[in-house]
């Protein structure tokens, strides 16, 4: 067998592996049952694909996330590697032919999600390949108690029947000690070797600030440190607002959330990444699978709906090993959201059961029909349709997901469908023209044989790649040829696809999952509890309450996090107060000013500024104005 650091420098160009990474690789070819607890941007996928490389065969890889396989596939596929992912929307006969071509094609990984092993078709060709390696990413989806749960996954012990001689590597990023035994226990390990980095990150400093005005303490963090930054909020408006506000400060921004087309979100990504935009506002759907190492500093400026959210979304911070900052800025009306977000939003059985039903008369699938039906699917409209609360139908929708009734794939996209109108010769006349049409247009006909003949679905990427336009421009000219009568155009954005992975069966199909709905439904809260409690402690060492959650005991205060620099702070003296307040009165000698000019222009914490002011105002010889500002009183 070749050599593992020989796979590692040809297909990565790295030339070391990370902590942990070999020793697991190691376990993994001896043929044991591996369990590897990677923290985010710990190098979880190299741990099966190093070793699935060494070995002849196939690797199957079970996921839950589409996104992230088929980015792997396109990341495998780019280095030469042949690797493919069954997704959703797959008819049978190309099924068929797929499940052939890794059986007879030298193909190296195949990704599936879990529901796709319940297919007869699947299994059988399975049985018939030649397996080295089944790897379970996203591990802590088999555990009840794990976030995330999806009752498919426990459809992978079937694996261990159809090629009962093949070791399993389970990955996952966070899981407290009982997911781990359950883990183990759900995928039949014996004698399992198992490995667990410390969630323990030295070079990273865990702070929490209550304001009032987080906007002006962003803008003061991010001109600071002006290294990478990634800044979670809460929806995609904020992202929008929030990025426009940073540019209006001079700091350069970008935005991403799931709603952007791929191209905006390429776009965007692309100048984050090679820095030419400091900070990126994004949605919690930005993340997954970015390894940038350089980021300084990830802002959270709504609150995370659990600690394992938290833990991966800061992971993503100090990869280098420099020193780097998670922060939080919080205030009075943050606990209240986030009960309104996560918990006012929460789908009880009965709703569940009303959006499924609704959601098969909304595609016309007849009961006891539906399985592996894919559609189109504008959520806002389904919204408004059956009057249902959007955040409250969007749980709801995600419980069908993770309990294997649809599948819903959340990526925006317009359909474009078109056809010519006129003969070959006169569209020729109307370009000479409209000469600013002619490359989009000619990209069309040589892209699409057919379309004077019939209706045909066009792929705006596709032609944008060829033609050298944007997809927006491209749109604007379709529009254009449609108002001159040249084309007729069915014009699409779609959220969504849904597939119905059951056949109809309306209430008996929730019942089947209405004691799962009920368990999640209270494990939710709890979470959401833990990460109140999280932000709200400030007598315990951050970096140990959050490892302590992950089941680490053997720690020490971090001595870099809010709690452990407000310790190490020396008590203000008499003395100082005293400094203060002869500093503030000379600076209103001048002119009014607010807190936050005083604060600046000051060489004191801010609540100390604060307790002198407060002082001030008791004693009147300072009042404020009514534009809030700060005065000399005249006694």
């Amino acid at each position: 067998m070749e050599h593992p650091i020989n796979i590692l420098e040809r297909y990565w160009k790295f030339t070391a592996f990370r902590p942990n990474q070999e020793a697991i690789i190691n376990a993994v070819l001896a043929g044991e049952d591996t369990f590897a607890l990677l923290p985010t941007g710990g190098g979880k996928s190299l741990c099966f694909q190093v070793p699935a490389l060494v070995k002849p065969g196939i690797c199957i890889v079970v996921s839950p996330l589409i996104a992230l396989m088929k980015d792997q596939v396109q990341s495998l596929n780019n280095k030469g590697i042949k690797a493919m992912a069954l997704t959703s929307g797959i008819s049978y006969r190309d099924l068929d032919t797929l499940l052939d071509n890794c059986v007879y094609g030298n193909y190296k990984f195949l990704y599936l999600s879990p529901e796709r092993l319940q297919q007869d078709l699947v299994q059988d060709r399975i049985r018939l390949m030649n397996v080295n390696l089944i790897a379970v990413d996203e591990a802590h989806c088999i555990s009840q108690w794990g976030s995330d749960f999806r009752p498919a996954y426990k459809n992978i012990a079937v694996l261990r029947q159809l090629q009962p001689t093949v070791n399993v590597i389970a990955l996952t990023a966070s899981a407290k000690p009982e997911v781990i035994q359950d883990i183990v226990k759900q995928l039949d390990f014996i004698s399992p070797k198992i490995f667990k980095q410390s969630f323990l990150r030295p070079n990273l400093a865990y702070l929490v600030f209550n304001e009032n005005d987080k906007y002006y303490r962003l803008e003061t963090i991010l001109k600071k440190y002006t290294q990478s930054s990634i800044i979670y909020v809460r929806n995609r408006r904020q992202t929008i607002e929030l990025s426009a506000f940073l540019e209006s400060k001079n700091i350069s921004s970008t935005f991403y959330h799931g709603g952007l087309l791929n191209t905006e979100k390429d776009k965007n990504m692309t100048a984050w990444i090679n820095n030419q935009k400091q900070a990126m506002v994004a949605t919690n759907a930005f993340g997954m699978g970015i390894d940038k190492p350089d980021v300084k500093t990830v802002i959270h400026i709504s609150l995370p709906e659990s600690i394992e959210s938290y833990f991966q979304e800061a992971g993503r911070v100090g990869r280098n090993g420099d020193k780097a900052f998670a922060v939080i800025l919080k205030n009075q009306s943050d606990e209240g959201s986030v009960r309104k977000q996560f918990l006012g939003s929460l789908a009880s059985v009965d709703f569940v059961k009303q959006v499924y039903r609704k959601l098969c008369n909304y595609f016309q699938v007849p009961y006891g029909e539906g399985e592996y039906l894919t559609f189109e699917f504008d959520f806002n409209t389904f919204c408004k349709t059956y009057k249902f609360n959007p955040g409250l139908c969007y749980n709801a929708l995600l419980i069908l997901d993770r309990n294997s009734v649809i599948t819903l794939s959340k990526q925006f996209k317009n359909k474009v469908t078109v056809q010519f109108v006129i003969s070959n010769a006169a569209l020729f006349n109307y370009l000479d023209t409209h000469n600013d049409f002619s490359t989009i247009v000619k990209s069309i006909l040589r892209m699409y044989g057919g379309v004077f003949e019939q209706v045909t679905k066009i792929a705006l990427a596709k032609i944008a790649e060829k033609s050298g336009a944007n997809e927006t421009l491209i749109v604007k000219a379709l529009e254009q040829l449609e108002r001159d009568s040249i084309i007729t155009l069915q014009l699409s954005k779609t959220d969504a696809e849904v597939t119905f992975i059951q056949p109809r069966e309306d209430e008996k199909t929730i019942n089947r999952i209405a004691a799962t709905i009920e368990q999640q439904n209270t494990l939710k809260q709890k979470r959401v509890k833990a990460m109140l409690d999280y932000v709200e402690n400030d007598s315990v060492c951050k970096s140990m309450q959050l490892l302590a959650y992950f089941g680490e005991t053997e720690i020490q205060p971090c001595g870099v996090c809010s709690v452990c620099t407000n310790a190490k702070k020396k008590p203000v003296t008499v003395t100082d107060i005293s400094t203060i307040k002869k500093q503030v009165i000379q600076l209103l000698e001048t002119s009014d000013l607010s807190s936050r000019k005083i604060s600046e222009a000051l060489d004191a914490s801010e609540e100390n500024i604060k307790q002198v002011l407060k002082l001030l105002l008791e004693h009147q010889i300072i009042s404020i104005t009514p534009k809030n500002t700060y005065k000399l009183s005249h006694l």
